[in-house]
């Protein structure tokens, strides 16, 4: 957090400004809490009391909130405000996860795009860290880790667009992904060769980014969610077919096989 001296006239109305700012280019995280009243002063060389209700201010906003112990955090209210309905729809239509897809293809593209054209040595370095975590955990038995890491990984590239509006609604989508609300990412890593595959497509948009190379990175970008997308539809696909095949099996429950009615 950058601690600047404000001492404008509306000194609350400043530090309120300045505090949004921050939670709306997405430095502070929704569900992150904030520095002690008194620590927070501090840090920003205001009053306790003005500082006190420039909190005030953004808890009317819906930009902060307190917990039981009344500490303040960053509200995750915007996010949810787009997250539960798209999470009930998801729950209800099952195939509403290739829309995301194919709404993902198209974004993904972008933001590596603005990624590797505006990433600074900040960006650089979060997004450096997250793929070095999802090498580390990729021999690993359990997936969940990696996959972790996958989305922290797309995370700092949409941190890295500095674009406010991509980076709200896709860290509100990456919240939805993390809870398998869109596919079950154990089964997807658990595909023969897909790990493998996952990785290297991470590591093409990884480099790209990291050389500045704005159209190489769109472009694996792009083929690492086509390539999602086609294995979610095999892995649809075989599950449909293998219940389909259990159905036919286990049709002696409800028939008496051996019977046949008769005819005429």
């Amino acid at each position: 957090m950058k601690s600047d001296t404000i001492k404008p006239a509306k000194l609350a109305d400043a530090i309120a400004e300045h505090l949004e700012r921050l939670i709306l280019e997405g430095a502070l995280r929704p569900g992150e809490k904030l520095l002690s009243e008194r620590d927070l002063a501090a840090k920003l060389d205001v009053s306790r009391p003005s500082l006190r209700d420039a909190l005030a201010k953004l808890m009317e906003r819906g930009l902060l909130a307190t917990d039981h112990n009344g500490a303040a955090y960053v509200s995750e209210a915007l996010g949810a405000t787009f997250r539960d309905p798209l999470t009930r729809l998801l729950r209800e239509n099952p195939d509403a996860t290739f829309d995301y897809l194919e709404f993902r293809s198209t974004v993904e593209g972008s933001a590596s795009y603005y990624a590797a054209k505006r990433a600074n040595d900040l960006d650089r370095r979060a997004i450096r860290e997250s793929f070095e975590r999802m090498e580390q955990s990729h021999g690993n038995d359990d997936s969940s880790e990696e996959a972790d890491a996958d989305a922290d990984f797309h995370l700092a590239i949409y941190e890295a667009t500095h674009n406010t509006v991509l980076l709200h609604i896709m860290r509100s989508l990456s919240d939805l992904l993390r809870n398998d609300i869109f596919y079950n990412r154990a089964k997807l890593y658990e595909r023969k060769g897909v790990r493998d595959l996952l990785l290297e497509q991470h590591r093409a948009v990884y480099l790209a980014v990291m050389d500045g190379d704005p159209e190489r990175a769109r472009d694996a970008a792009e083929q690492h969610i086509t390539y999602i997308n086609t294995a979610l539809q095999e892995i649809r696909d075989a599950e449909t077919w293998l219940k389909a095949s259990l159905r036919r099996v286990g049709r002696g429950d409800v028939v008496d096989i051996g019977a046949r009615r008769r005819r005429g």
